[in-house]
């Protein structure tokens, strides 16, 4: 199947995905809540994607969700809402939301090659589960993530839905963090790309953003949530004790299970890449400790 045909097998899942999101919306039994009613439909509508991933026995049918769910919920969300939300902050957050999304989503459908492609670490984490693989499939490679993201797009609900203070300098930070974020994974994206057309075998990739920390892609990835955290912190201070449940939840997640996994993989695959951690900050941007001799 070529990349082409692929790519429209997942658009068509992901159109499936919505309409049943939608269907529960406006047919589906309300609860009292709307960020509630959102988060039903966002689970319906990960089943309908882990069902084309079983059917294509390809569980990468789900790795654009985490982009492409999270401008849908929060158009919704700013539809139906019925508070009078502050329009700039409203527009700020949402337009930050939609940059991120349409770079990790064009991202992906240009790094991904195709059907017969999968994430590696989706049948290393089935094979491990043995007879519950398939529960290991739904619930963490596909229910986990989703919950994950739901839970850090929820500030962007409290923007949204309440009349929040005045627009104010915690909105220019967040915006400046946003944006910020979104541009590093850019660079860092483009720097990779570049990378890999060009590098020869046993190469590490040690250049540009990449040079002062083993994955700035996952630290500009932080640094979007924690964005959407300030947005809610700035229209609703007195919710800030638990605002950034989700970005703390993203931080954790890079460090206890995404870094560790990429960085075992990295010195199997690639002796050199053991220079590269002892000079170069896992995480967070700096510059590079010099070689020992």
């Amino acid at each position: 199947m070529t990349k082409s045909a692929a790519l429209v097998r997942v658009t068509l899942a992901y159109l499936v995905a919505f309409a049943v999101a939608a269907a529960w919306l406006a047919w589906g039994p309300e609860t009292r809540w709307l960020w509630l009613d959102t988060l039903i439909a966002d689970v319906l509508a990960t089943g309908v994607i882990f069902a084309f991933s079983r059917a294509h026995s390809n569980s990468s049918f789900y790795d654009a969700y985490w982009s492409v769910v999270p401008p849908a919920i929060v158009v919704f969300w700013w539809a139906s809402s019925d508070t009078s939300a502050d329009d700039v902050r409203a527009w700020l957050v949402t337009g930050v939301v939609f940059l991120w999304a349409i770079r990790l989503t064009g991202n992906w459908a240009y790094g991904w090659p195709g059907m017969h492609h999968e994430d590696w670490r989706y049948p290393m984490l089935r094979d491990k589960a043995g007879r519950y693989e398939l529960v290991v499939d739904f619930a963490a490679i596909h229910l986990f993530p989703t919950l994950q993201v739901f839970l850090g797009t929820v500030p962007v609900y409290v923007v949204l839905t309440r009349s929040g203070h005045d627009v104010g300098w915690l909105d220019v930070v967040a915006t400046v963090v946003g944006l910020g974020a979104v541009a590093i994974e850019l660079v860092a994206d483009v720097q990779l790309h570049r990378f890999v057309r060009q590098r020869q075998p046993g190469q590490v990739m040690d250049r540009g953003l990449w040079s002062w920390s083993r994955h700035p892609n996952y630290f500009g990835e932080i640094g979007f949530w924690v964005s959407l955290a300030l947005f809610g912190v700035a229209a609703s201070p007195s919710d800030a004790w638990w605002l950034f449940a989700g970005s703390v939840a993203m931080l954790a997640m890079f460090l206890g299970a995404s870094i560790p996994m990429m960085e075992e993989r990295s010195l199997e695959r690639r002796p050199n890449y053991q220079d590269v951690v002892d000079r170069v900050s896992k995480l967070v941007p700096r510059p590079p400790r010099k070689r020992v001799a």
